[in-house]
């Protein structure tokens, strides 16, 4: 009896629809809309998943019609922007990071920024990924794969 309570409990709740997809950024928490309006300002969204967890609060996916994804946690801080092979707005940036990669790296572009547990992650157009703590210091570098 409790193997079909649970099968029946699981079964109706992997039927629920969790995710939902908008083109409104009305959907989006305040923080990510004032983000997209800051560093994004002339950009057009194609796509925004609310991408609702069981276990897990809310985060959100939002595609922009050039291309470029940017995710969002649950409070609406940008924790991924990933512009393909346009660069990173600057102002996203420490100039810390975008001196460094002028002088280490001149040619190349910033073209992805993750924020991770020790700081953040950033892609160069030249397929080098380099990290930087919290503060924009360089910490490695790895090359191409």
């Amino acid at each position: 009896m409790l193997l079909a309570m649970v099968l029946a409990a699981a079964g109706s709740a992997a039927a629920l629809p969790f995710d939902k997809y908008s083109l409104n950024r009305e959907d989006l928490p305040k923080e990510a809309q004032e983000m997209l309006t800051t560093h994004f300002p002339k950009a057009k969204v194609s796509m925004i998943k609310v991408d609702r967890h069981l276990l897990k609060k809310t985060d959100y996916d939002v595609k922009l019609v050039n291309g470029t994804k940017i995710e969002f946690n649950n409070k609406g801080k940008w924790t991924s922007v990933d512009c393909k092979k346009r660069a990173v707005p600057e102002t996203l940036l420490k100039k810390s990071m975008t001196r460094h990669v002028a002088k280490k790296h001149p040619g190349s572009k910033i073209v992805r920024i993750k924020k991770i547990a020790a700081g953040f992650e950033v892609g160069l157009s030249s397929g080098e990924t380099l990290r930087f703590n919290h503060l924009g210091s360089h910490t490695s570098t790895t090359a191409p794969e």
